[in-house]
């Protein structure tokens, strides 16, 4: 008995002691939550009664050379519904159906389904916002938002570029200086019980958003007008597939203007410009709009022709292999090798000095001085100039040149080189390359974006580009100014000549690969003052129906540009000059 009763007595100490020990350490863990993990886990609580909405910030603007806005936006409205929230949710289903236009069906699984906040539709026009507010439903979040909108539709669609639905960008110089355009968003806070109700007068915690910067760009509004509507004429005149046209002051890469038309609708980017050709896959339908979207200027090659003979010439002159008095002969080919390689003059030029064998756009001539400087050389050139890399332009997607390897060059190959077939570029390339030749001998980098800035004009950043001094001397760039100068004012391209005005320039007729389907491109690169270039200008027609020299159709699209920007850009107008070419046209 005596033993029974120390047991129990030993059973109900242990009972007692482990009680004891189970206490300590419960209030030791209650002491813990809520004293070292207070904060952590109030912030907890406090998430599971908080909801949150996003404030979108308002992207920067995009601003021209002379203070235009293309780029600027519009205040939209996002509309969501809170489902805990809704009293009556057939009323909210049918105010939404109706004033967002959407199918029933859509607006009721979005209204009907469970979740903190669903948002039902973005980028809708403020006065819709305005309307659904007005219902004053429960469960209907009206908050206003940013939606991208550029002021001229398609004006430098293919530059500028477009933003997706999050006002990320997409294409162009959106894409290329998001991280400067893009702002960070702010959020709205706002309380709720445990089911999720929103609790009145509460109030709300708001964290602003920090809007965007502004860039500022080179490219100039009117100037950008003056060539898209030259480029939109001589698409419409010629029945084109497409028409470019890059404006660049050659002496620094400041691009003024790049028109690739046809352009698109920036503020309706996913439509398509052109019909539909029956049904169309979704894939189909997005290499369409990739096609709509890009930029000829940049993302293409092409065999440049006769304007590349600048690049030979240049080369010619800095080996000291030709002189503005050297003879040449052409009986209307020549025969490199094998091959018998025609000029565009099937009949010959006859004898010709080498003033007039780039007058005439002579291509025996021009095979000869390719001849002269050699394979490995001209190579070389091709290299120091720069043709073989990338120009760096502040665009995304750049084309690198396509070119022979230096070895597989032979006489054959050198001879089509020399007078710009066998190879392809890109126009941006062939602007860049002569505007290093024509401007003393630097290598520009070509670009849009000039800086960024605040709302109140602070400087945030001046963008610096790669400059390449010594690309060839001053002599021989002085020597092609005036041989460019002479083929406008007396030779091939004579369709760009402006009275008053001193115009160097070179005029281009390639035909596309295969040779077989006879599709032609036409072109004429210039620059004024021929002296002094201040502006440079390139016009590509691709595929003009009917007459498709370069001299005859691209060279008068580039006279009507020169008309237009050389008075705008204030470059001096000889007004000697011109009465001396009245009297002469008299006479």
């Amino acid at each position: 008995m005596t033993r029974y009763k120390t047991y129990n007595r030993q059973k109900t100490m242990i009972f007692f002691t482990a009680v004891f020990f189970m206490m300590m350490f419960l209030t030791g863990r209650l002491v813990y939550l809520m004293v070292f993990c207070s904060e952590y886990y109030g912030k907890k609580a406090e998430d599971l009664h908080e909801r949150e909405r996003d404030i979108k910030a308002a992207r920067g603007k995009i601003i021209d050379a002379s203070g235009v806005v293309l780029a600027a936006n519009k205040t939209v409205c996002t509309i969501s519904v809170i489902h805990n929230q809704i009293d009556d949710a057939e009323a909210v289903i049918a105010a939404l159906t109706k004033e967002l236009e959407m199918p029933e069906d859509k607006v009721r699984a979005r209204v009907e389904k469970v979740s903190s906040i669903e948002r039902v539709k973005s980028n809708v026009d403020k006065e819709t916002g305005e309307r659904i507010r007005a219902y004053g439903l429960s469960g209907i979040k009206v908050d206003e938002d940013y939606k991208r909108y550029y002021p001229y539709d398609s004006l430098a669609s293919k530059v500028l570029g477009f933003t997706g639905g999050d006002n990320q960008g997409l294409v162009g110089l959106e894409v290329k200086y998001d991280e400067y355009l893009q702002g960070t968003n702010g959020k709205i806070l706002t309380l709720t019980d445990a089911r999720g109700i929103e609790i009145e007068n509460a109030g709300e915690s708001r964290l602003d958003p920090i809007d965007g910067n502004n860039l500022h760009i080179s490219l100039d509004y009117n100037i950008q007008m003056y060539a898209q509507q030259a480029a939109e004429k001589a698409l419409e005149q010629k029945q084109a597939d497409s028409v470019s046209i890059i404006v660049m002051n050659p002496s620094n890469g400041e691009l003024m203007s790049m028109v690739n038309v046809p352009e698109f609708n920036l503020n309706d980017p996913f439509t398509l410009s052109s019909e539909l050709p029956g049904t169309v896959t979704e894939e189909e339908k997005q290499n369409m709009l990739n096609g709509m979207w890009r930029n000829q200027c940049i993302n293409d090659t092409y065999e440049p022709g006769s304007t590349f003979k600048i690049i030979t010439t240049t080369a010619a002159l800095e080996e000291g292999v030709v002189n503005l008095n050297d003879q040449f002969y052409c009986p209307g080919y020549i025969t490199v090798e094998d091959r018998q390689i025609h000029c565009h003059k099937r009949t010959g030029h006859g004898a010709e000095d080498f003033v007039h064998g780039i007058m005439n756009s002579c291509n025996p001539v021009f095979i000869d001085v390719g001849l002269r400087v050699g394979p490995e050389r001209f190579y070389d050139y091709f290299s120091s100039l720069g043709l073989l890399k990338k120009t760096g332009i502040d665009l995304p997607g750049e084309a690198a040149t396509i070119m022979h390897s230096k070895e597989n060059i032979g006489l054959v190959e050198l001879a089509t080189m020399s007078f710009g077939q066998s190879f392809q570029i890109t126009p941006i390339q062939l602007v860049t390359t002569v505007s290093s030749i024509i401007n003393g001998g630097t290598r520009v980098t070509p670009h849009f974006g000039v800086a960024v800035k605040d709302d109140d004009g602070n400087l945030i950043k001046e963008f610096s580009y790669e400059t390449t001094e010594g690309i060839v001397s001053e002599k021989t760039s002085e020597t092609v100014r005036y041989l460019l100068e002479q083929v406008v004012s007396e030779g091939g391209g004579k369709n760009a000549k402006i009275a008053g005005y001193s115009i160097g320039g070179k005029t281009a007729t390639s035909q596309t690969l295969p040779r077989s389907a006879n599709k032609y491109i036409s072109s004429f690169l210039g620059f004024a003052p021929a002296e002094n270039p201040q502006v440079l200008v390139l016009v590509i027609i691709n595929n003009p129906q009917g007459i498709y020299y370069g001299g005859t159709i691209a060279a008068p699209v580039a006279r009507e540009i020169f008309e237009n920007i050389l008075p705008y850009l204030d470059i001096p107008y000889d007004e000697q000059a011109a009465k001396e070419a009245e009297t002469e046209l008299a006479e």
